[in-house]
């Protein structure tokens, strides 16, 4: 199945094993990310400061990616990370962020 994110609705998407995650900054997915990692506004500030850790990028990544097949785990989304490096991952990451700071 082709997966293809909807920029306008906020949504990013990411390369894991060879298939498409997309990634979905809604209300539930954010709340469910900030109770793992704290505030968002926190996140964020530690993104922009480049002290987001691979652990947080991941986690972020599996909360807004639910609804996925269920062999793409928290740990093949940390390895799709690694495998892309934090520059391949930045704007994936910056899209999502931004949509977290100004909406749609």
């Amino acid at each position: 199945m082709s997966v293809h994110a909807n920029i306008h609705r906020g949504e990013a998407s990411l390369d894991v094993g060879g298939e498409r995650l997309l990634l979905r900054p809604s209300f539930s997915a954010l709340v469910a990310a900030e109770e793992e990692l704290g505030s968002l506004f926190a996140l964020v500030e530690r993104a922009a400061e480049g002290g987001l850790k691979l652990q947080e990028i991941a986690a972020l990544f599996d909360h807004l990616s639910r609804g996925r097949a269920a062999g793409i785990t928290r740990e093949r989304i940390g390895d799709a990370v690694v495998e892309r490096g934090l520059a391949g991952v930045t704007p994936t990451l910056k899209l999502v962020l931004t949509q977290v700071l100004q909406g749609r």
